[in-house]
């Protein structure tokens, strides 16, 4: 199977799958506030990551490209969805478009349709600092996604068996890059141990892609004969990579995605410690089957619904959304404590 093949097979494949909703957003609770001392005309959706300025905290995150005709007319229309509603957007591995030339215009057409927008490249983490120059160029990204997806490769029938020097290769294209570099999961979450060896790079940013949305490991089981069904339940659901990240610092940026579908995902995300979140399968979905003006609706209610919670919260700004009491309880309370992360710290807090 071609590579274009492959990457309209996962398209196919990740829309029949749908996505788990395991993410252990259901055991964070918000903590009513019955006196906001706030209205919906004071709430700012504004964020940053790093020095990167963003106007809302959703955006549309790694999806596809390299697929011929069929993927440049997904991520043409990601990009008008992207410029009307005002968020970012980030594309799908680059890599293919740089081993066939013709496959570059499937990314080109983002920077065409939205000449403004904060765009991100995306690369794997075998990339080189070549590799990484020539995706930046491509589309004047804004910052460089490098995506870890070692389970995804080892269920791949075709995917890589050799994971040997990934800091190593990540930490060149961070120093040779005139952009920020974001590290992101794909599926199976960072835990602390991931966590504390990025953090040591410089990077921008980590996007803790946790477990409990699109399942990769079983689109690849799908598609190959030696199937690996253990993988299919491996992984960080995304409320506790988001904690963890928190855990090891107050300030680090931390995008959060993995099964993030509704404002109040979106809400819990950014209360347990994220500065964004970023939606891809369910937006892919939604735009397929129902166009993008349709998706434009969706992002918009999102963005309503978001200033609607963040007032019930009494938070004017992400920052002070950061801050807003919840609980924490059921798996995800049992993992955090087991990892010595004292959840005391949210119900408690004050904004």
């Amino acid at each position: 199977m071609s590579r274009v093949e492959r990457k309209w097979d996962h398209i196919k494949l990740a829309l029949d799958t749908g996505q788990l909703r395991k993410t252990g957003f259901d055991n964070v609770t918000f903590i009513h506030q019955s006196i906001p001392e706030t209205s919906l005309d004071s709430i700012k959706l504004e964020t940053k990551i790093g020095e990167l300025v963003l106007s809302s905290p959703i955006f549309i995150n790694a999806m596809t490209g390299g697929g011929g005709e069929r993927t440049l007319e997904i991520n043409r229309n990601l990009a008008r969805v992207a410029k009307e509603t005002g968020i970012g957007l980030a594309v799908g591995s680059q890599m293919s478009a740089l081993k066939n030339a013709e496959e570059r215009k499937t990314f080109e057409v983002v920077r065409e349709e939205h000449p403004t927008g904060i765009i991100f490249g995306n690369l794997g983490s075998e990339a080189t600092v070549d590799q990484a120059k020539l995706a930046v160029k491509m589309i004047e990204a804004d910052a460089l996604q490098i995506h870890l997806n070692v389970v995804q490769e080892l269920a791949m029938p075709e995917g890589d068996r050799d994971f040997q020097g990934m800091l190593l290769r990540i930490g060149r294209i961070i120093d040779a890059v005139d952009v920020p570099v974001i590290v992101k999961e794909t599926g199976f979450g960072m835990g602390i141990e991931t966590l504390e060896s990025l953090f040591s790079l410089g990077l921008l940013a980590v996007d803790v892609g946790g477990f409990g949305g699109t399942n990769f490991a079983a689109i690849e089981n799908q598609r190959g004969s030696n199937k690996l069904p253990f993988f299919e339940d491996w992984g960080i659901p995304t409320s506790v990579s988001i904690a963890e990240a928190r855990h090891l610092s107050n300030s680090y940026p931390i995008i959060a995605s993995g099964g993030i579908q509704t404002s109040l995902d979106i809400a819990k995300s950014i209360a347990l410690g994220a500065n964004a979140a970023a939606l891809a399968g369910h937006f892919l979905k939604v735009l397929i089957e129902q166009g993008p003006n349709v998706l434009v609706e969706l992002i918009n209610r999102l963005k309503h619904e978001l200033i609607m919670i963040m007032t019930a919260l009494g938070t004017n700004s992400v920052e002070e959304l950061q801050k807003a009491p919840l609980i924490i309880s059921g798996s995800t309370w049992h993992w955090l404590d087991q990892r010595g992360i004292d959840t005391k710290r949210y119900s408690q807090r004050k904004k």
